[in-house]
């Protein structure tokens, strides 16, 4: 099972532009996501279209948040002077907006929200493009594996002839 493990690390490890492992030799490559994505202006667009949708409905939630406030702060102002039933419709209306904001919030940001399925449909096609130009890199160039460079924290040190992001970027007409 040991030995399993270390083919597998042993195989994902590149060295240089072609590592041997008994005897089999794997090209490798690397991209940096980070920088491709920076670089290509239909990314830059989906993502101002995110941050103004995001504004869009932070602003109700803000707005939203603010009405809650103020009918805490006078419930609790008035509510010295207000009856039992009066009490009682103000605090299940305090209640009543506290569940409309968590509701909004969730509806919004929540784990399976508008914001994760307008992002999902903006960056998924732009996702898969880059996918397909970095494969039919791979495929002409005849590297067995490409790494992102963006999320190799433990990576120290990459010569630039491995680095095929410009590439990349031309294929898909940034550059």
């Amino acid at each position: 099972m040991k030995r399993y493990i270390l083919i597998a690390i042993m195989a994902f490890i590149g060295w240089g532009t072609t590592t041997t492992l008994f005897g089999q030799k794997f090209s490798v490559a690397y991209v940096d996501m980070q920088y491709i994505l920076k670089n290509l202006p239909m990314y830059e667009t989906a993502n101002e279209q995110l941050n103004m949708i995001s504004k869009r409905w932070q602003k109700e939630i803000d707005a939203l948040q603010q009405e809650l406030q103020i009918l805490t702060t006078n419930y609790q102002t008035e509510q010295i002077f207000l009856s039992a039933e009066m009490k009682q419709r103000r605090e299940d209306e305090i209640l009543q907006k506290e569940q409309q904001l968590l509701e909004l919030k969730r509806t919004y940001f929540g784990q399976d929200g508008e914001w994760y399925k307008k992002r999902e449909s903006l960056l998924k096609p732009i996702q898969d493009e880059i996918y397909t130009a970095i494969q039919d890199i791979a495929n002409e160039k005849r590297y067995d594996v490409v790494k992102d460079r963006s999320a190799e924290p433990s990576l120290i040190y990459m010569s630039s002839k491995l680095d095929i992001s410009d590439q990349v970027l031309e294929k898909l007409g940034a550059k």
